[in-house]
This record gives structure tokens, C-alpha cells and sequence, in this order.
């Protein structure tokens, strides 16, 4: 009997605060992730809830200049997300993308242009605030895949977002 009593306190204990400490993300939100790996990049951002637990799918189009290359690359990231304390949230996240490059030393080596694969990871810090706008940090590390002789295939990116929820 008092295993059984133990038990059940356990699971209205788990259930009441699991629930309690459920934070409600948006179902949409929509913005910019400035910062870049290798000079400054921005990425239009879009985060889309999915399904009714506190993850979602994070896609970004973004584009990078620097002196050596110019690059377009999209990424789709699925993201778990937990409540610190009110409106802050921590996240992690893992994903791929597919990207071009095109590389601007021509005076120096011919090289070519081309595409890209990469996977990636994700963690950040998110402060969702009373009206509907959403702050982040994160660091998303980038393996990239390519035939590019002079690319790096580690990218440690860093980058603030700034979105809109709706």
C-alpha cells in the first residue's frame, strides 16, 4: 500500500510540474539571424511549432560575403526547446542544409564555383517577451561537405536572431 501511495504521489508530481513548467512557444515566428561564421552574414529566419510539444522547425535563407567567396545557403534545423524561467528558453537542435558558393579570387587562383552540403547542430538562449517579439543567441556549428580544394569543413556560426511571432 505505501509503494502504491508512493507511486501515485510520484506521478501527479511529474505530471503537475512537467505541466507547470511547459512553456508555450509560438506557433509562428519570422525574422532575421544575423552573424556568421567568416565575416557578416544575415539569414532570414522562420520557426514553425510542430505538433504540441515545445519543438519546432527552424528554416533559414541566408547569404554570406566576405573578400574571398559569396555564398547562398538554406538551412532547416528541428529544435527541442525548454523554459528556463519565464520568458527565457533553452533550445538544442540538429539539421542539414544545401548551399552555392561563388568564389571571388579570380586575380589570385582560378577557382571554381559550386554547391554544397552541410549538417549541423544548434544550441541557444531564447528571451520570448510579452508582446510578440523573440530575442536569441546561438551557436550552430557546420560541417560542410563540397568538392571547394580551399573551403573549411568546420564552421563555428554565431549568430543573434530577431523575430516576430504570430
Amino acid at each position: 500500500m505505501k509503494k502504491l501511495v508512493l507511486l501515485a504521489a510520484f506521478t501527479f508530481g511529474a505530471v503537475f510540474f512537467s505541466n507547470v513548467n511547459a512553456q508555450l512557444i509560438s506557433d509562428n515566428a519570422i525574422g532575421l539571424r544575423i552573424g556568421d561564421n567568416n565575416g557578416v552574414g544575415t539569414e532570414i529566419s522562420y520557426q514553425r511549432a510542430m505538433g504540441g510539444d515545445n519543438n519546432r522547425l527552424e528554416l533559414d535563407l541566408g547569404w554570406r560575403d566576405n573578400r574571398n567567396y559569396d555564398a547562398i545557403k538554406l538551412v532547416g534545423v528541428y529544435q527541442w526547446v525548454w523554459n528556463i524561467e519565464g520568458g527565457f528558453n533553452w533550445y538544442v537542435g540538429a539539421g542539414a542544409g544545401l548551399g552555392s558558393y561563388d568564389d571571388n579570387r579570380r586575380d589570385e587562383i582560378d577557382y571554381d564555383d559550386g554547391l554544397f552540403a552541410l549538417i549541423a547542430g544548434d544550441v541557444g538562449i531564447e528571451y520570448n517577451f510579452d508582446f510578440p517579439l523573440l530575442l536569441s543567441l546561438d551557436f550552430r556549428p557546420e560541417i560542410t561537405f563540397s568538392g571547394y580544394s580551399e573551403s573549411k569543413d568546420f564552421g563555428p556560426d554565431i549568430a543573434l536572431g530577431i523575430r516576430y511571432q504570430f
